[in-house]
């Protein structure tokens, strides 16, 4: 899947010499977190979020430090700092290092950015141009679209041959040590693990099968380090 397959297309943005109140009674207008910041040649120079206004010196919130602390700061970063909580022009406040992705490119590439910048939202690019945003919301929305709802009946044969499938497919798999059955939907797990971790990776394999109506988990567990088999609960009640 494609970013422009996700993105919502427009954005909504403001001059960086637009007054903050300007720019703030448009967020909340619009039921938005963040505006997209463009100079007067219409280019993309920042982004003004929620987080940028946390800090303000009308809220009482700006940053507060101890003398000594800002001793040791520079009187650059210091005064920075104040107009960032003072400033009352968007480009005073906004954050100017903005990180954008192409239209074109893979939805995981966007994600992986997203996650490691530790960002919401993307400015999506067409060349030069700003053509929509990215957010973690339309992520959501792409994910409701995506999961199932409402499947044909399958055989045992074929969910157990679906399943089976996924297994081979998965390089963490315990292939060799773990069977599978199943009997009008219900799926039974069995064999041994030698970390809880692979038990919860293998139920989910099963429980995301078309077809299954429930998953029995019988897998015993052997202690990596004396090699001790633990049968699975079910066991034990017999």
């Amino acid at each position: 899947m494609r970013v422009q397959d996700a993105m919502t297309r427009g954005v909504v943005g403001v001059r960086e010499t637009a007054d903050l109140a300007e720019a703030v009674e448009a967020m909340l207008r619009a039921h938005i977190s963040a505006l997209f910041v463009f100079d007067e040649r219409k280019a993309l120079v920042g982004v003004l979020s929620e987080g940028d206004l946390l800090r303000r010196g009308e809220l009482g919130t700006e940053g507060r430090r101890p003398y000594w602390l800002e001793s040791l700061f520079s009187g650059g970063r210091l005064a920075h700092d104040y107009a960032h909580a003072h400033g009352r022009k968007v480009a005073e406040v906004m954050t100017k290092s903005v990180v954008s992705i192409a239209e074109d490119a893979n939805l995981a590439e966007a994600v992986d950015l997203m996650i490691r910048r530790g960002i919401n939202r993307l400015p999506v690019m067409r060349g030069g141009s700003v053509v929509g945003v990215l957010s973690r919301s339309d992520l959501l929305k792409r994910l409701y679209l995506a999961l199932p709802r409402g499947v044909a009946p399958r055989s045992d044969a074929e969910i157990c041959a679906a399943i089976q499938a996924e297994i081979d497919s998965q390089g963490w798999a315990p292939r060799a040590s773990i069977r599978v059955a199943a009997k009008d939907g219900e799926v039974t797990l069995e064999g041994a693990v030698t970390d809880e971790r692979l038990r919860e990776g293998l139920r989910v394999i099963a429980e995301n099968t078309p077809g299954v109506k429930a998953v029995r988990d019988r897998l015993a567990w052997i202690d990596p380090n004396s090699g001790i088999l633990i049968p699975a609960e079910d066991d034990t009640k017999n």
